[in-house]
């Protein structure tokens, strides 16, 4: 995000897993580990009111000394706003906050303030990027996110942490983007959620994402979407160096 007196750039990293022992999962922890020591500043996300043992093991992995913004979102979900200010005044002593800013990602509301919050903690220099450019990633990574964003959103908590999306082929033909795309299942209980009945839940999660890779592609899109189980995937080296875990 480039402004007239600052570039934000944003690092996302894969959450931390402790549910979850698999070959994958620990190769994501280590990920980002390695992602924090080089970070000027941090922002912690957690939802209004709920602050648990998994956020302050987040904190926790920080590196010592520093900074770090606390985004208490999803603000506008609280029924009585005074109950924000006990929780503020909680949270502000489990760690030397920055700053902590109440917003709400989905309404827009203080984003901007929390941009504010993180301007002065970014170190002054020349901006790394181009002032048009939003991400360095491919096009057929973001189109995986996208389809990973729906498993996520239509299939509850569960099932996603033991899927992945694989991109198989994307090409461009005249204004055209014909995208096919595996989900890898581990069992063939999971296959069949996805799938639906009737596969009526892979095409509302392959209609959804083909409509949000059309407003970023600009351009239309033909996505074909198959689910394909594979056991003990999450554990195979051969997978995982695809998917850019060593």
């Amino acid at each position: 995000m480039t402004r007239p007196d600052a570039q934000f750039v944003f690092v996302d990293t894969p959450g931390l897993q402790a549910r979850y022992a698999s070959r994958l999962n620990r190769a994501m922890n280590r990920t980002a580990i390695e992602t924090l020591a080089g970070v000027d500043a941090f922002v912690a996300v957690v939802e209004a009111l709920r602050f648990g043992r998994d956020d302050k093991r987040v904190l926790d992995q920080l590196p010592a000394g520093a900074p770090v913004v606390l985004a208490v979102n999803k603000v506008d979900r609280v029924d009585q706003p005074m109950r924000l200010l006990p929780f503020i005044d909680q949270v502000s002593h489990v760690y030397p906050f920055s700053a902590i800013v109440p917003a709400s990602a989905k309404a827009g509301y203080q984003v901007e303030v929390l941009l504010d919050a993180l301007r002065p903690l970014l170190p002054e220099g020349q901006r790394l990027y181009p002032e048009t450019e939003v991400t360095d990633r491919s096009e057929r990574f973001l189109a995986a996110e996208l389809i990973r964003e729906k498993l996520f959103r239509l299939l509850g908590e569960e099932v996603p942490y033991a899927t992945e999306v694989q991109i198989e082929s994307f090409e461009r033909q005249a204004g055209l983007c014909r995208i096919h795309a595996t989900v890898l299942v581990d069992k063939p209980g999971q296959k069949a959620i996805v799938i639906g009945e009737g596969g009526a839940r892979l095409k509302q999660i392959a209609t959804q994402a083909r409509l949000d890779m059309e407003s970023l592609f600009a351009g239309k899109v033909f996505l074909e979407v198959w689910v394909k189980v594979k056991s003990g995937w999450m554990d195979d080296a051969t997978v995982l160096r695809r998917l850019g875990y060593d």
